[in-house]
């Protein structure tokens, strides 16, 4: 079985692969079409079994090279099991997706059918285990092609179906290029990416000057468990670099600071960082790991204002599992160096703040992949979005440009302007357009400062986006069970002889 499968095979490993080099840092975002076109026809005609099978090792080969900062994270204290066994773990993801698409592709229109079906085990990889892991969505991939406009109507969602939708219809056509009909999905998707407008970047409620503080990390992977002072006074010292510049004339006073994910570790009084905050009379958004009690420590963006110090705050809803908390810790223990800590209490309240007269909209990290945080937040009321990240763990890998690409699509899926602070790069400030005004370099201490637009107007994607996202994956599961009861009816007739 294996020898008559070996080119499929070939096919869909070739596939993984480019499909992973369709994301940032490159820009070659067709990769992507090109990947789902070899699974088209690797899927083609195949039974269902063998399709998962084949979605499978698509699957594997794409996470294996998207996850390989993992490996460069991990890999010295514990092997190459935390970077292949989640690799393994999310392969049934894609598995589902090739069995799905398998069915459906006994439909009319089958490449469009199979796109729904297939960008469904998305919308379950965004939930499912332990809320799900959404990393690596296709939609992460496109933020320097012509599909990332499509964020703005349909979220990632909309955009993965798209890029899927492409692939297999460019791959059905070329199978059968005598059904001039076969061409008629292609043109359809040109001409929709043709008639989709440019997001705007005009400012609709004035403008903030950001200063975008990245104090720098040692690049030290586990030792930062025992930096916490080195980042609480690189953070303090890079700021008084920013109050010089601001003195001197060298830079514009900001309108508001961001400092990092995980800045500092604080119950909300911190003499050192209050005198910071009164020297530019400005006020704060830090991100902590904030003490609100006895035994809770939460993952927070703190607003922290001149003269009176701490005031409100955001707590991370979305926590990563096996770092932020810990599930089956007798077992997890031997896969993740986190599970000596205690875990962070989840936020319950959007992630929304008061700050410099305008209402932020924020995610901490790994919450940008999930697409409900950032839309709650602006439809809160947010005009701009803050995204503190700590991203030094994972020293010069692919994962920085990778959780940039997210934010790149969350600004055009909004329409805002996006402000990216990493604790050691790259940080960035980003137009509504999903363009990067300005960004720092990896390991380096450095600020940006830059005038931002505050946008009120909700996309579609804001205001509809969770019903959008629903219903695509519907449509999907609705085209397989479509074809699965199309092929008990020819199983059907064929046992009657009908």
């Amino acid at each position: 079985m294996v020898k008559a499968l070996a080119p499929r095979i070939a096919a869909v490993v070739v596939g993984g692969v480019l499909l992973h080099l369709a994301f940032p840092p490159r820009t070659v975002w067709w990769t992507a079409i090109v990947a789902f076109a070899l699974l088209w026809w690797a899927l083609s005609g195949v039974r269902v079994r063998r399709a998962a099978w084949l979605g499978a090792v698509f699957g594997f080969a794409f996470y294996l090279a998207h996850l390989m900062w993992i490996q460069d994270f991990l890999g010295r204290d514990y092997g190459p099991f935390p970077w292949v066994g989640l690799s393994l773990v999310m392969a049934g993801f894609p598995a589902l997706g090739g069995a799905l698409v398998a069915l459906a592709a006994r439909l009319p229109a089958a490449p469009v059918w199979g796109a729904l079906a297939f960008a469904a085990q998305e919308w379950l990889q965004s939930r499912f285990p332990l809320n799900g892991f959404p990393w690596g969505r296709v939609a992460f991939g496109q933020v320097e092609g012509p599909f990332l406009p499509l964020a703005a109507i349909g979220g990632a969602p909309l955009v993965s179906v798209a890029v899927v939708a492409a692939g297999f219809c460019v791959a059905a056509f070329l199978q059968r290029p005598r059904r001039v009909v076969g061409l008629v999905p292609v043109v359809v998707i040109v001409l929709v990416l043709l008639a989709v407008p440019t997001p705007p970047v005009d400012a609709q409620d004035g403008t903030r000057t950001v200063a975008v503080v990245q104090g720098n990390a040692p690049d030290i992977g586990l030792g930062l468990f025992s930096a916490g002072r080195t980042l609480r006074a690189n953070s303090l010292a890079e700021t008084s670099v920013l109050a010089d510049r601001v003195r001197s004339g060298a830079v514009a006073r900001p309108d508001l600071v961001v400092w990092p994910e995980s800045s500092l570790s604080t119950d909300g009084v911190d003499p050192a960082v209050d005198r910071a905050v009164d020297a530019l009379g400005v006020p704060f958004l830090i991100g902590a790991n904030y003490e609100a009690g006895a035994t809770d420590t939460e993952n927070a963006v703190v607003v922290w204002n001149p003269g009176t110090g701490a005031g409100e705050r955001y707590a991370k809803q979305e926590l990563v599992p096996f770092g932020e908390r810990i599930p089956l810790r007798a077992v997890t223990q031997y896969l993740t160096p986190f599970v000596a800590l205690a875990d962070f209490t989840p936020g319950t309240a959007p992630g929304v703040l008061p700050v410099a007269g305008t209402r932020v909209a924020t995610a901490i990290c790994y919450e940008t992949a999930y697409d409900h945080v950032l839309r709650d937040g602006v439809a809160d009321g947010g005009s701009l979005l803050v995204i503190p990240t700590n991203n030094a763990w994972y020293g010069r890998g692919e994962m920085t440009w990778q959780h940039l690409a997210m934010s790149r699509l969350r600004a055009v899926e909004h329409g805002r302007a996006a402000v990216v602070a990493a604790l050691s790069g790259a940080s960035a400030v980003i137009r509504p357009d999903g363009s990067v005004v300005a960004r720092t370099g990896l390991y380096t201490a450095d600020t940006l400062v830059e005038p931002v637009p505050l946008r009120t107007e909700l996309t579609f994607a804001t205001r509809w986006g969770a019903w959008f996202e629903h219903g695509l994956a519907l449509a999907g599961l609705l085209a397989a069970a479509a074809g699965y009861l199309l092929r008990r009816r020819e199983l059907s007739r064929t046992s009657t002889g009908a």
